[in-house]
């Protein structure tokens, strides 16, 4: 199945390069085209850091995002697991 075309084509393939997911190098290239790429990355959340959250809350979010076999992992390996997504 063919990818979606994306808004900055020539930063998508460079951050995948770099070893980022597909989804999230897409989401990267088609905010910066609508801006900047240095205010694409001075945004960010009002998220706690993920050390701070319950294992519960994490175990919610890897199970939104598809995270395989996240009932078998301990609270440091979600987080891992949900950095690396």
């Amino acid at each position: 199945m063919p990818r979606a075309r994306t808004k900055d084509e020539q930063q998508y393939q460079a951050l995948r390069r770099e070893g980022e997911h597909k989804e999230k190098a897409a989401r990267i290239a088609d905010a910066s085209a609508d801006s900047s790429r240095s205010a694409t990355g001075r945004k960010g959340g009002n998220s706690p850091a993920c050390e701070d959250w319950t294992k519960k809350d994490l175990m919610k979010r890897a199970a939104e995002i598809g995270i395989d076999g996240r009932s078998a992992l301990n609270k440091g390996e979600l987080i891992e697991a949900l950095r690396g997504h």
